[in-house]
């Protein structure tokens, strides 16, 4: 019997999208006045569209595609695993903290929807089975605003999140331990004492300015304190380590594999939060996801940018094992939700990511199960 044709890569390009926000917002480090990302579009010979995302500025994912490209047209759609791994060989002085590596994640997470069309099964499948329809989510908001009143302007988001049905909210401190008091008592009693708190402060502390805040604010009930130092102080990780009072998450600005691991076999953190369109895609993901099981913690994925790297994620914890837990899972795995001012989190998709009451829906049908608008692609081009 012969062999069926091979699908292969013909074509890739970025496609830019930004959108402005009402108000400026953000961290610990600075607000931003408008939201960008890069689409990643993968054609193949036999007319199947992929679609992905790769994090950070457009033009910077541009710029290394025009570098890579060559490399991947005319290469097995199920082979592109091995090519993104012969470009960071070849290219090893460029590192593997950078855009380069964003665009190969947005590349892969294309490569996937376009094979999950190939094969006519969801992504989710591909990846190691669909053993979940929908995934717990936390209220990703509480974000430092432009405005003068930090305290209403944070009522204001947590309420609005409550009221959404979340159970699960993450707000952001890190600007000064007083005033990381300040914010969580605010917001535990706005969302009460059952719903589950997480903060994040951006590494905007050095060690010791951590311990002083997770020794104001423990009292809380915090469940995880998100990037406490910054991405390469691996020190005052290992600090941390030994000393905090709170569980540390981290992960969202470590690029490939290489980081996690380090954060992994070095147990830095309790819960790991890669990116999967800045870590490398679901190839890395699913590795960062074995390792995690090995070492028995926790997995709960960054995501903030567009509809199309929120589906990644999801279809990435729908088959995601919940080992070392058994029937009942005591901590179940959450997604981030971003729930700030984003029209690009569900104006880019034909039909938007279904929330329901604290969860998302996993798409149905084959790859990522969702479709582009060609219509926003125009509204959200940059002028």
């Amino acid at each position: 019997m012969a062999s069926p044709p091979v699908t292969r890569i013909a074509e890739i390009e970025v496609i830019p999208v930004e959108c402005p926000v009402a108000v400026p917002y953000g961290s610990s480090r600075g607000l931003v006045p408008r939201r960008g990302a890069g689409i990643i579009r993968l054609l193949t010979d036999d007319g199947i569209e992929g679609i992905g995302e790769a994090w950070g500025p457009a033009a910077v994912s541009r710029a290394y595609l025009d570098v890579v490209k060559a490399r991947f047209v005319g290469e097995s759609l199920f082979a592109q695993r091995g090519v993104a791994q012969g470009i960071l060989a070849g290219f090893y002085h460029f590192g593997t903290a950078n855009g380069l590596v964003a665009l190969l994640g947005g590349i892969d997470i294309a490569a996937h929807d376009a094979m999950g069309k190939r094969l006519g099964v969801s992504v989710a499948e591909l990846i190691g089975g669909r053993l979940r329809e929908s995934v717990p989510v936390y209220g990703s908001g509480g974000y430092f605003t432009a405005e003068d009143d930090q305290a209403a302007a944070l009522a204001r988001q947590l309420e609005r999140a409550a009221a959404a049905g979340h159970v699960a909210h993450k707000i952001k401190i890190g600007r000064s331990p007083k005033q990381d008091a300040q914010r969580c008592a605010l917001a535990r009693r706005i969302i009460g004492p059952d719903a589950i708190l997480t903060v994040d402060g951006n590494g905007n502390y050095t060690a010791d300015g951590v311990l002083e805040s997770m020794r104001r604010i423990a009292d809380r009930d915090i469940h995880w304190y998100e990037e406490p130092v910054a991405p390469q102080d691996w020190g005052g990780y290992a600090q941390l380590r030994d000393r905090a009072p709170i569980p540390v998450a981290t992960g969202e600005a470590h690029y490939a594999l290489f980081d996690h691991r380090r954060i992994i076999d070095g147990r830095l953190a309790a819960v790991v939060q890669p990116d999967l369109t800045l870590c490398g895609g679901f190839e890395v993901a699913r590795t960062i996801g074995s390792l995690v099981c090995a070492e028995h913690l926790r997995i709960s994925p960054h995501c903030w940018g567009t509809g199309i790297g929120l589906a990644a994620a999801l279809h990435f914890m729908a088959a995601q094992p919940s080992y070392p837990a058994g029937e009942h899972v005591p901590l179940p795995a959450m997604l981030e939700y971003d729930t700030g001012d984003n029209a690009l989190r569900d104006g880019l998709l034909m039909e938007p990511l279904r929330y329901e009451a604290g969860t998302l829906r996993v798409p149905e049908g084959p790859g990522l199960g969702i479709a582009l608008d060609p219509a926003a692609l125009k509204r959200f081009a940059p002028a």
